[in-house]
């Protein structure tokens, strides 16, 4: 991985660090589970991309880490999912 890769992997790992810092303060203000999940799949995002960024493995060996990105948004669709039914079901 070139330098400049790293640096912009890094970037995003930060980003997604920052999102989820966002979301999580929504979530103490609103005590709506739907911040804190967004908030749980972005930091998942962004130790998969600390991790792709630090393991120093080839595209090939890293594969097992984007099993982080899928379970992030895994959280992000039963998030969505359980915020539409909640609705529903207070109609």
């Amino acid at each position: 991985m070139t330098n400049l890769t790293t640096f912009i992997t890094g970037m995003n790992c930060a980003g997604c660090l920052i999102a989820g810092l966002f979301f999580f303060r929504f979530w103490f203000r609103t005590k709506d589970l739907f911040f804190a999940a967004f908030g749980v799949a972005f930091w998942l995002f962004a130790l998969n991309q600390g991790m792709v960024a630090l393991s120093g493995l080839s595209g090939d060996d890293q594969s097992w880490i984007y099993l982080l990105r899928l379970s992030g948004f895994a959280v992000i669709i039963i998030a969505i999912v359980s915020k539409n039914l909640g609705a529903r079901a207070a109609k």
